[in-house]
């Protein structure tokens, strides 16, 4: 591994055991911020100590995290490196007692998401992926499923908290329940996704944060998996950052539920 991976992995790691100890040692303190979003202290403690490790290691590197700095715009034009951080990705899951929730952590340079680790402490499965470097669950590596009948797909999405445009949503559900094998909602997009690259789910497709995917998005291309948008990308967006409709599965079924979401 390389020392970026190898000091991704570490952060990850710690992140982890911290956001385990707090749920099973301390009281989880809510809060929602705009109202409607969960938030935990568990969270901003987990975003602190990812932040303090990052600016300890590469002082001249920058931060995009959910938590403390969500305001950094246009990553992919930052002269310097970029470091694109969710520090619980499922924090609803988190703060009921489930467990699929994940630190998430990408690397950004040169308009590049070059690095990308998801780690879910209550399963201890780490997936990685390092650019052109294939995909990996806790180092040995994965690839997409094989799965080219859509009527056999087990896909995945999920639900914003802000309930704008629900109907559009429970239309391509009930297109997708029609057509496919089932459909999953997870409520972590971010293991959704590396669930996608290990081949236990065969498609996902969602609106999301740039935290929520920028790591898993790379594990699941490293994986084979074909990663794009199911509607329209602004011109002057680069794709890899574009966080609306997004749409990640296989190669077979990728034009399939392409062409599935894009009627519905």
């Amino acid at each position: 591994m390389t020392e970026l991976m190898n000091f991704a992995q570490s952060v990850a790691r710690e992140a982890g055991e911290l956001i385990l100890c707090e749920r099973e040692q301390a009281d989880l303190v809510h809060d929602y911020k705009g109202g409607d979003e969960l938030v935990t202290n568990a969270d901003i403690k987990a975003d602190q100590l990812i932040r303090t490790r990052i600016e300890q290691r590469f002082a001249e590197h920058r931060l995009l995290s959910e938590e403390s700095s969500p305001e950094l715009q246009r990553v992919w034009e930052s002269e310097v490196p970029v470091w694109i951080v969710d520090p619980i990705d499922g924090t609803v899951n988190y703060a009921h007692g489930h467990i699929q929730s994940a630190v998430s952590i990408a690397y950004c340079e040169h308009g590049q998401i070059t690095l990308g680790v998801v780690y879910n402490p209550f399963t201890d499965e780490l997936f990685s992926a390092e650019l052109g470097q294939g995909a990996k669950l806790n180092g040995a590596t994965i690839r997409v499923a094989e799965e080219t009948n859509l009527r056999r797909a087990i896909i995945a999405t999920g639900f914003p908290y802000i309930k704008e445009g629900i109907d559009d949503m429970v239309e391509r559900v009930r297109s997708i329940l029609h057509h496919c094998a089932d459909i999953r909602r997870l409520g972590s997009a971010a293991l959704d996704i590396c669930w996608l690259a290990a081949g236990r789910l065969d498609g996902y497709y969602e609106s999301l944060s740039l935290w929520d995917f920028a790591a898993a998005r790379l594990i699941a291309a490293e994986a084979g998996a074909v990663c794009g948008h199911f509607g329209a990308v602004p011109e002057d967006v680069d794709p890899q950052f574009f966080n609306k409709n997004l749409l990640i599965a296989n190669p077979a079924l990728y034009p399939q539920l392409l062409e599935l979401l894009q009627q519905s």
